[in-house]
């Protein structure tokens, strides 16, 4: 099917409708948002006068839904002023416009009776051939179209966005009896390659892939924690990040996500999966339905398992439900002597063996948990799917887990895996010993950089499908690796481009990793054609080494600190002036340091998920690995009038002084670190490594040459300093900032000026660099800085004076 989709109608405009109408809006879709017109004035129109025919009051549902999520944090939208890409409406004065659109996506209220009267006065607009989709979460698809047209049946089917949808990757498409095979081919291609999510095609059973498989895990530990009497907190600390799940683990995210909504999914399960052998974990426990009774839904409600009151000091405090007197008492501190055997064992799939083999109730609890959990997805193919792979694809996309139930199976072995279910009277599907009995041992295997699974039906190896627009770095790392020390790996990307991936904890810019990407570009410069600076990992880089940098401070080894910052310089200056093109890839936290190498590459292939910033006042002290000599080069670049000069070097100046971080990659245009024209973004970060290796490879073949080192840079010297000192004294007087953070500013405000120069001068980059290596060390001098800094290593938060 060749279709393009300019322009989507998202009938409904809730929570999950005004968040569908935002993403399509932020990949440059053209949205009509429409809703229901009021029955009745509220108060505001009626002392304004105004009639139910007034089009203020008919669009004001949809209005105030859309400008409620426009509001929301985490914000829905990539940039604020890509609303601009949604109209709205309402379902009686303007259905007629669905005529013109490429797809129709319905979010009504989950009633049958309700979807399929819309469907039914959609289809006197709809134009053939248009899409039409249902974001049901577990309506059985089969029904919605039953009375349809056969060209609306053929165009119809289930297209599941989990919410927030800009954040959550799962795309469940669910075709209905009658779905053209080439409209789940497009839908399933379109949502990873537009709307960067895991597109997952799912049979039309109950609650789908996603849902079926994470409430039944959200189910069981509801039953398991009374059953092996623990606390909210304990299983909390040992479903969140040990095992690789999101913060909020298992009770928070219920808070966030409603009780009342993961009640319904279940009860929903409950009544039609009558054959599923573990329907009695679907009934609610005492607990669930006492929280119901009493409206303790979480987040909505203002308590949930968990509750936040004000004492009578003023603090606040977050309190815990106890589930056995189901009251609310102060929080406890959970521990387990089986986590801290994996606190120096980073990659969490090499967590899992050690757990299940815990001594204690952490090790009790992770075998009933994972025992339950790989007995149900066994049994669940191929009732929901197929392909084992699917469900793993559904649970990390739409629940945030780092490692799919098989995944995770095979981190602990197969057949270990088998033990621990015996063991806890779990029963797995016939399958999976056929598996083991011909001598396949595990669900995954990589070959030739793709990854494989195990084919039930084939009941053979086969390779995923729909791999070859990815570059997984975690199958190529061994096969390709160029070259390694502790800091960085270097892959062979393959046709002459290179990449370097940071592999030091939480991606941080030490002396190895600056070695590593020195010698990454001297490989790509003798053998090579480019490089790309990309990793796979939660995030880019959350900055330099600081504790490297506190300890040379306190020893007072100025020298080596002055030697350890030049390097980080000239490293960085290499990255803009080597003989072959640079590429950084950008994702998720790219802060101090990590944006400071994104500034110098040649360009960047940013994720839209990266939050991108200069931090480094949080720590007392200003950029220094080139940051801040480049927003100086940048605002002399954008001198068009010497009456803007001083405006635009100060709106970068106030960049670095206030510690901006892009809350995506498009507002980092904004603030002047991605560059429009140079720059660009993609949605899906699966392809990122790919596409940057793309571009790498294009600027070679396009006959990239090294660029001349900069001498032009104008400088404004006192002119700029003395309004920059002027600004920071009228703050300090103000109690807007401290004395220590006023000398912070002054140092930047030296820097950015160019010194205290009699008159605007062209200068050298080397010449700025000196300036703010000069700068940065005369402030790891400061007491205030080393408290900071001290502050940061030990809570991982800024610390202001």
């Amino acid at each position: 099917m060749n279709k393009h989709i300019k322009k989507v109608a998202v009938i409904g405009s809730g929570i999950m409708g005004s968040g569908i109408a935002c993403h399509f809006a932020n990949i440059g879709v053209e949205v009509l948002l429409l809703d229901i017109v009021p029955r009745e004035l509220n108060d505001k129109e009626k002392a304004k006068g105004l009639t139910l025919e007034n089009k203020m009051v008919r669009n004001r549902l949809v209005n105030d839904s859309l400008a409620a999520a426009l509001k929301s944090k985490p914000s829905p939208i990539y940039h604020q002023k890509f609303a601009d890409r949604i109209t709205t409406g309402n379902l009686e004065d303007d259905i007629s416009k669905v005529s013109k659109v490429d797809w129709i996506i319905e979010v009504v209220v989950e009633r049958l009776d309700i979807k399929k009267m819309v469907f039914e006065n959609l289809e006197k607009y709809r134009t053939p051939g248009t899409l039409i989709t249902s974001n049901t979460s577990g309506i059985p698809i089969k029904f919605m179209s039953e009375g349809r047209s056969e060209d609306f049946q053929k165009h119809f089917c289930g297209t599941h966005f989990f919410n927030p949808a800009r954040y959550l990757k799962l795309f469940e498409i669910i075709p209905g009896p009658k779905t053209s095979p080439e409209v789940l081919e497009f839908l399933n291609g379109y949502g990873e390659q537009f709307l960067g999510k895991t597109s997952v095609v799912a049979k039309d059973t109950p609650a789908f892939i996603g849902n079926r498989i994470g409430i039944f895990s959200i189910q069981s530990l509801f039953h398991m924690v009374k059953e092996m009497g623990m606390t909210v907190e304990e299983v909390d600390k040992l479903t969140g990040p040990v095992i690789g799940r999101p913060k909020s683990a298992t009770f928070r995210t219920v808070d966030v996500v409603g009780l009342d909504t993961l009640v319904h999914v279940a009860n929903g399960i409950a009544d039609n999966c009558k054959d599923d052998e573990k329907l009695e974990l679907f009934k609610l426990p005492e607990f669930i339905n006492t929280m119901m009774e009493n409206k303790w839904l979480g987040s909505k409600s203002d308590q949930g398992f968990y509750k936040k009151v004000r004492n009578k000091d003023g603090s606040s405090e977050i309190l815990t439900l106890d589930l056995d007197t189901m009251d609310y008492r102060s929080s406890k501190r959970a521990s387990f002597a089986t986590l801290e055997l994996t606190k120096t064992i980073d990659k969490v799939v090499d967590r899992f063996k050690v757990l299940v083999a815990g001594k204690d109730k952490a090790g009790e609890f992770y075998r009933k948990s994972f025992a339950a959990l790989f007995a149900y997805v066994s049994h669940r193919i191929p009732e929901i799917t197929d392909e084992l792979y699917k469900i793993d694809d559904a649970m990390k996309a739409g629940f945030g887990w780092e490692h799919g139930p098989f995944q995770i199976w095979d981190a602990i072995g197969v057949e270990k895996g088998l033990e621990i279910m015996k063991a806890e009277g779990e029963t797995p599907a016939a399958w999976v010993n056929d598996m083991i009995a011909s001598g396949t041992k595990s669900f995954y295997a990589v070959k030739d950089g793709a990854t494989y699974f195990y084919d039930i039906p084939k009941k053979e190896v086969q390779k995923i499908p729909g791999q070859d627009a990815f570059i997984i770095l975690d199958n190529i790392r061994k096969s390709k690796e160029v070259f390694k020390n502790s800091g960085v790996v270097v892959e062979d990307l393959g046709d002459g481009i290179l990449n370097v991936e940071f592999q030091s904890k939480m991606n941080t810019i030490g002396g190895d990793v600056l070695a590593g990407l020195n010698k990454a570009i001297d490989l790509a410069e003798k053998d090579f054609q480019g490089l790309v600076v990309g990793n796979q990992a939660p995030n880019f880089s959350v900055g330099a080494n600081i504790g490297m940098i506190f300890m040379m401070a306190v020893e007072q080894e100025y020298d080596e600190l002055n030697m350890a910052i030049k390097m980080f310089q000239d490293t960085m200056m290499r990255m803009r002036y080597s003989a072959i093109p640079t590429v950084s890839a950008p994702h998720g936290m790219t802060l101090g340091g990590g944006c400071e190498l994104s500034l110098h590459a040649d360009k960047v292939v940013a994720a839209a998920e990266t939050y991108i910033g200069l931090v480094e006042f949080g720590v007392g002290v200003i950029p220094g690995g080139g940051g801040s000599k480049e927003f100086a080069l940048r605002a002399q670049d954008l001198f068009h009038k010497n009456d803007v000069e001083l405006n635009v070097l100060q709106e970068y100046f106030l960049t670095i002084g206030m510690a901006k971080v892009s809350t995506s990659a498009y507002e980092a245009y904004d603030l002047g670190i991605l560059q429009h024209g140079k720059d660009i973004v993609v949605v899906n970060k699966d392809r990122q490594i790919a596409t940057a290796k793309a571009h790498a490879k294009l600027m070679a073949e396009a006959g990239y040459t090294q660029p001349v080192k900069r001498k032009d840079i104008k400088v404004l010297g006192k002119q700029a300093l003395g309004m920059f000192l002027v600004g920071t004294d009228a703050m300090e007087d103000s109690n807007y900032i401290s004395e220590h953070d006023k000398k912070i500013a002054n140092k930047l405000a030296y820097v950015m000026a160019g010194g205290d120069l009699s008159e605007p001068t062209l200068v050298t980059e080397q010449y700025l660099l000196d300036l703010e290596r000069e700068a940065f060390l005369s402030l790891c001098t400061e007491r205030k800085t080393l408290e900071r800094i001290q502050h940061m290593l030990k809570t991982g938060k800024p610390l202001r004076n």
